[in-house]
Formats: structure tokens, sequence, C-alpha cells
């Protein structure tokens, strides 16, 4: 392999299980996002923007989505014939395969890939995160700082902190204490979950911490705080951006309220750093003759014919005459029937509303049968590949899972592949 001085592993094999429903089926940084992107196209963005050319993106949960989005790069120029964009799933060795246990040990698995680039640093990057971010200029302070660990922190609001691992500095920047999810926070520097390692530092501790029996082999856990306890120069990175873990049903809404309500704190316009995507070829979105429209992004395929407010629309979704939809989100290839109402609402890929369902923070006859705990704020989620049945009514906080088709048939069906073609769409 042709050297590199730096090179990027993205971890992007968790879960999500916060995010309920919407990660049934897929890993959480393959959910869509605002409009016409998917979460990993922000960190695959900013190595493309940041001249980073050799990305390693580790997977595990539910991969096939993920895996088949990213390809070999192509879409975020990151197809080339010295690096490129590597998939990095656990595979077998001689002495057997184990799961990535951690952090840390899915990068430990990897150290020949990182090796057979010989680079001077590598940065380890969060695949489930909101943000734009030069990552150049986060190296090159971390060179000019004589570093051995470098990590982004950003200031949260102090009711906030205890959500988050605390990063305490010196004058000079440099970390002499973290903190884990402090019940009483000393500061605000929240760690972003983007680090910059210098590779010959962080190789020694990777393969320290795994002769831990003890380790949960996980760098904020364990490998970052080992470090500073060991006198190794671990220095706080200030980032004044937007940025946003969209780890929680509430975040991710926020997120991309956040583009209607708030549009210059990430200007997704911005020409200089853009964030790319895979899309596919769409016939451009349509507004039917009575449709009305406020406050809205809109993407290729979607055909509008009701009301929308404040809302994301993402690629081939279908809202008939007759349905109203505000402050919500729907995912590509959704089908709003006339008399629905939503409000508050995520609406997971391919799923069918049939007419008159609705769900709003506080629907009069709503039934409270599909409360769910990793709803807040008012929000209802109905997961991807479901039929939801005519008439439905949910208050809100409530979630529809995959499985409920099994547990209320009467209420909701799977969405069989033909669906678009019984609705006459195809």
């Amino acid at each position: 392999m042709a050297k590199q001085d730096t090179i990027a592993m993205i971890l992007a094999g968790g879960q999500g299980s916060r995010l309920g429903a919407l990660t049934d089926y897929v890993a959480k940084p393959a959910v869509p996002f605002g409009s016409r992107y998917r979460i990993i196209d922000f960190p695959l963005s900013n190595c493309m923007n940041s001249g980073i050319e050799t990305v390693g993106v580790l997977t595990q949960y539910q991969p096939l989505e993920l895996n088949s989005y990213i390809g070999n790069g192509h879409s975020w120029d990151l197809d080339r014939n010295s690096g490129g964009t590597f998939i990095l799933p656990p595979y077998v060795r001689q002495a057997g395969s184990t799961w990535y246990k951690g952090t840390a040990n899915s990068i430990y698995q990897n150290i020949p890939f990182i090796d057979s680039y010989q680079p001077r640093y590598v940065l380890i990057l969060s695949g489930d995160h909101i943000y734009k971010m030069n990552y150049a200029k986060m190296a090159a302070w971390h060179e000019s700082k004589g570093a051995e660990a470098t990590i982004a922190v950003i200031e949260v609001p102090w009711e906030e902190a205890p959500r988050f691992g605390i990063m305490n500095t010196d004058e000079n920047s440099r970390v002499v204490e973290f903190e884990e999810k402090p019940a009483k926070p000393k500061n605000n520097l929240a760690s972003m979950g983007v680090y910059c390692f210098t590779w010959e530092s962080l190789r020694e501790a990777l393969i320290k911490d795994e002769q831990n029996p003890d380790s949960r082999n996980d760098f904020g856990a364990n490998v970052i705080p080992g470090m500073i306890d060991e006198g190794k120069g671990v220095f706080a990175y200030r980032f004044d951006g937007y940025w946003k873990d969209v780890g929680t049903v509430f975040s991710l809404w926020e997120a991309n309220m956040d583009l209607l309500e708030r549009p210059d704190v990430m200007d997704l316009r911005d020409e200089m750093f853009p964030v790319f995507s895979r899309n596919y070829q769409q016939p451009s979105h349509y507004f039917g003759e009575n449709c009305r429209i406020s406050n809205v992004a809109v993407t290729d395929g979607a055909e509008l014919y009701g009301d929308v407010e404040n809302s994301i629309i993402s690629s081939n979704v279908i809202v008939e005459e007759g349905a109203v939809v505000k402050d919500s989100i729907l995912m590509p290839n959704t089908y709003i029937s006339a008399g629905v109402r939503l409000e508050r609402c995520i609406v997971g890929m391919d799923t069918l509303l049939e007419p008159n369902v609705r769900a709003t923070p506080d629907e009069p006859d709503g039934t409270e049968n599909f409360r769910d705990k990793l709803c807040s704020n008012g929000i209802t989620v109905f997961g991807p590949n479901l039929i939801i049945r005519e008439g439905l009514a949910l208050k809100g906080n409530s979630m529809v899972w995959p499985n409920d088709a099994v547990r209320v048939p009467e209420l909701v069906a799977e969405r069989y592949p033909s669906w678009r073609k019984e609705m006459g769409q195809c």
C-alpha cells in the first residue's frame, strides 16, 4: 500500500437502539437525514473535504444497507487508486474470530489494515453525528502541540453536560482529567467522539488495552483515560461549529428541524465545503395544483398534493391531497394517504399510512397502546416497512414497531414489496 500521512477510521457498527424501530433493519449511520442524506454522509464528506484519501468504515450491526449505500466511495470522491474507502467488518482469523467488543477493540482488530499505510496520524470518527469539520486543521493543531492524542470538544449547555464525556483541561488545552457522564461536571467541554492519534502511540495503547481482561475495550472508558493517567500528551481541540449526536428520537427530529429553522448554522449549500450523498436518478419533485407548502425541504421524486408545513420530505414520498403534515420527517418511499394528519412525527422508510390515520402530540381520540419511553416531546415514530391501517389514531410519544404487525394485525401490517404498484405508483 502507498504510504498515507493521515487515514480515517469511521466507527459505523452501532445498533442505535435508542432510535427504536428506525434501526430495526439498518445501522444508525444508514438512517436517512435531511431529505436527501444519510447520517454517514457527514463524516465521509468531511474526509473528502479535508483531503483524507484513505477511509476505513467499520461495520457490524445490520450492515447490508450501509455497505450497499457506501459502495466503493465514489459518491464522496473516495474511490482512489491509492487509498480509497474500505468496508471493514469483523472477520475470521487463524486464532478464531470475535465481534467487535468495543470501539477500541474494533480498531485493534484492524491494526494490520492501518499498518499497511504506515500513517503518522489516525483519525477515529463516529459514524452517527451531524456536523461539518475540517479534519486537516485538527491534525495540524495536533502536530503543533506534539500531541499523542487530540480530542475534539464542544461547549454544551451546562444542563446537558452530564450526558457527555467531559474533558477537564489546563491553560494549555492539555487534558488533565476525563469524566464519563459526571453527575456534577467541572466544565462543559464535551467530547465529540472525534479523535486524532499519533499512530505509534495509539497502536501501543490498543495492544496494552487488549491485554487487560477487565477492560471494556472502549476509547472513552479505557484507552483515553489510560493515556491521561500515564501522562501521555492528550489535548482538547475546541470546535465552534454545529454538532449534534443524533442518537435519540428527539435529537434526530431536532437536528432535522434545525435545517429548516436554523439553516445558516450548518450551511448545506456551501460550495466550498459540500456534503455529498449517493442519490439515484429520480424525476423532479412535483407539487400538485392544490397543495400548500411552507418551509419544506424536499428532494427528487417526491409528489406533494396535500398540505405540508415545516417538514423534511425525502425521495419518492407521496402526500395525497387532503393529507396534512406538520413538523414531521417523511423518510424515503413513504406514502401518506388522504385524510392523514401528522404533527411531530417521523415516518420510517417504505411505510404506507392508509386514509385518516392521525398522530399528533395531543390527539384527542388517540390510543395510548403504542406509548414508548424512547419517544419524548410529543414525537411519534412509525417504523419502516409497515402499513398503518385506516383510521388509527395515536397520541404523542408513541412508536409503531415492525413486530406490531404480529401484536395488533388489525392495526398494523407488514409492507409488501409491491405496495407502490398496488397504489398505482409504478
